[in-house]
């Protein structure tokens, strides 16, 4: 475990608690104790679904500009690479994540939230790529996951200004999947999260790796990408349980294995 990224596992739920005080700045460290983390959660079989959370007071404000003000432009492409490769992890996990947002969820720390699955917000919480007020872009998804999410309009709207965006506008704008109270995000988001831990792991692994990769191909591919996807599972333990219980006891009452 590293000082500002650790990784929790209870009931199937592996949640990736980020603590640096005090608003979890991304400076090096944390961005490098996120990935090994992310990649501890990908390679456990006891961790079936993921949560991200950064406490109750804020999710990440984003990276450390104190350390980036004097960071010169052969270093900061080595390290916006960096980044952008933990959050691919992050992205990449093969199991559903969630990201639970408190407080504020800037730059840096609004790409993480949008390399999760799933995002639910505070009913306070503020997300946003204010990076333009600084004078430069987002550099760990900012300007490809957004748009991906809410559409290229929407998206130059958040990335022109760099307005900050509350809980109830995100949920319009389909960023947040849910809004609850402060109090509650945690709770919600491990539930949210914990719907997946006895589902077919497998199934699941590949229903993400079909939306996720079929979204960077042209239709013909993505669809020939679904069909291998869908056929391979025929291979698991998994499939000949669901079909079983289908046919003996009705839908939505199998026991999977994740095999």
């Amino acid at each position: 475990m590293g000082e500002f990224v650790r990784l929790e596992v209870e009931d199937g739920v592996g949640t990736i608690r980020l603590d640096r005080p005090k608003m979890n700045a991304i400076d090096d460290q944390l961005r490098t104790e996120l990935h090994e983390v992310a990649l501890e959660a990908g390679r456990r079989e006891d961790v079936r679904a993921v949560v991200v959370y950064g406490g109750e007071r804020v999710f990440a404000a984003g990276a450390d500009i104190k350390q980036m003000s004097t960071t010169g432009y052969a270093e900061m492409l080595a390290w916006g690479g960096r980044l952008q490769e933990a959050l691919r992890v992050v992205a990449r996990l093969p199991k559903p994540v969630v990201a639970a947002v408190t407080g504020y969820a800037l730059g840096g720390g609004f790409e993480l939230a949008l390399a999760c699955d799933f995002r639910v917000l505070g009913e306070k919480a503020k997300v946003g790529v204010p990076e333009i007020q600084l004078g430069v872009i987002p550099g760990a998804g900012g300007t490809q996951r957004l748009t991906r999410l809410v559409g290229p309009a929407k998206a130059k709207d958040l990335v022109f200004t760099g307005r900050h965006v509350g809980a109830q506008e995100a949920l319009a704008l389909g960023i947040a999947d849910e809004v609850v109270p402060d109090a509650e995000v945690y709770d919600a988001a491990r539930a949210r999260a914990a719907q997946f831990v006895q589902g077919p792991a497998v199934a699941l692994r590949a229903a993400k790796q079909a939306i996720d990769d079929g979204l960077e191909l042209d239709l013909d591919s993505a669809l020939r990408l679904e069909t291998a996807l869908f056929a391979g599972l025929f291979a698991t333990e998994d499939q000949r349980t669901g079909m079983r219980s289908f046919l003996e006891n009705g839908p939505g009452k199998a026991r999977f294995s994740g095999r």
